[in-house]
């Protein structure tokens, strides 16, 4: 078991199979792109499907979310899920991708195992979405989810951010779409993981703002605390249901206290938190032919010293030195 000294126990697994991305998101990282990592630092498949085995079978994870980067850009990722389905007992699977790609891939990851996907769209409009990402692609991420929903990876869910200037008047736009196509959107507070470190509390897009954009055009219903659970997003019904639209507001509405959550990066360290400045290295473990249990134990030692927050809530905080795209979303 994954427990920390706050009693919260860690059951959901995020993996990041590359730091690498096909899109170049102005909230993510620069034009140019990053410093990618060497091939020799980033775990092999075999090696990942090892830590997954380790954390379902002797760890308690019950749910494996592969990130990146862009996880469609791994060559082995439909072989790791195909694995990963055969473990016993079998964790549920979810992606989390920008859906470049996944027209020729939805088909496949079903057939291996995938559960269902998480797809990054923050625009209706094409030529928002090339200003954004610097890419014309918005025509494939609109192929990708109708693949991924005809593929039975659902709920396939829309995670959207809003930003200043750009797509913050496209929060009831992207409602009526995403209701229209069954698709549940969830909004999601830009977080400071920006590698140039450009983020700026003033002047986001608050959950509250997005709440009030939404209730201009449709009526809102809170679904509930009890159904939320550990789930980061809080979650209303729309127009009474039963589509629903999600809001995980990091920033200004913290949910810290029950998070269940542990994170491998794509060079093998445990994060224990997505703002961790801390990482535990399990690769030098795998590579030295330390035993599962000597590696199970390294990562309950880990997770242990996670700290109570993530410190978004402290005006005085300093974003990790590591892009998201080496971290994992």
């Amino acid at each position: 078991m994954l427990i920390d000294t706050y009693g919260r126990v860690a059951t959901d697994l995020r993996v990041s199979l590359t730091d690498r991305c096909n899109l170049r998101c102005t909230y993510c990282m620069p034009e140019e792109g990053l410093q990618w990592l060497a091939k020799p630092d980033l775990l092999t498949d075999d090696e990942i499907v090892r830590l997954v085995r380790i954390a379902v079978t002797q760890l308690g994870i019950t749910e494996v979310r592969f990130t990146g980067g862009e996880p469609l850009l791994r060559p082995g990722l439909v072989g790791i899920v195909e694995r990963v389905a055969q473990l016993e007992p079998r964790p549920q699977m979810s992606l989390t991708t920008n859906g470049i790609g996944l027209k020729r891939t939805a088909a496949a990851l079903k057939q291996a195992g995938l559960d269902r996907v998480n797809v990054s769209l923050d625009t209706l409009r094409p030529d928002v979405f090339k200003t954004l990402t610097r890419r014309d692609r918005h025509k494939d991420v609109i192929a990708g989810l109708e693949a991924a929903s005809e593929a039975g990876l659902t709920p396939v869910k829309v995670n959207s951010v809003l930003m200043p200037g750009l797509n913050d008047d496209e929060a009831p736009e992207l409602l009526a779409w995403a209701v229209e196509h069954d698709y549940e959107l969830r909004f999601i507070e830009q977080m400071p993981l920006d590698a140039q470190h450009g983020w700026k509390r003033d002047g986001m897009i608050t959950a509250g703002d997005i709440l009030a954009s939404l209730r201009t055009r449709f009526d809102l219903t809170p679904e509930g605390s009890g159904e939320r659970g550990s789930a980061p997003a809080e979650r209303w019904l729309v127009d009474g249901g039963p589509q629903r639209v999600g809001v995980i507001a990091s920033v200004t509405r913290p949910f810290c206290s029950a998070c269940d959550r542990t994170r491998l990066t794509a060079d093998g360290q445990v994060r224990t938190c997505l703002f961790a400045s801390e990482e535990t290295d399990l690769r030098a473990a795998l590579r030295s032919d330390s035993g599962d249990d000597e590696i199970a134990r390294i990562w309950k030692l880990a997770m242990w010293g996670k700290k109570a927050g993530s410190g978004l809530d402290d005006p005085t905080f300093l974003q990790p030195e590591r892009p998201m795209s080496a971290i994992g979303g």
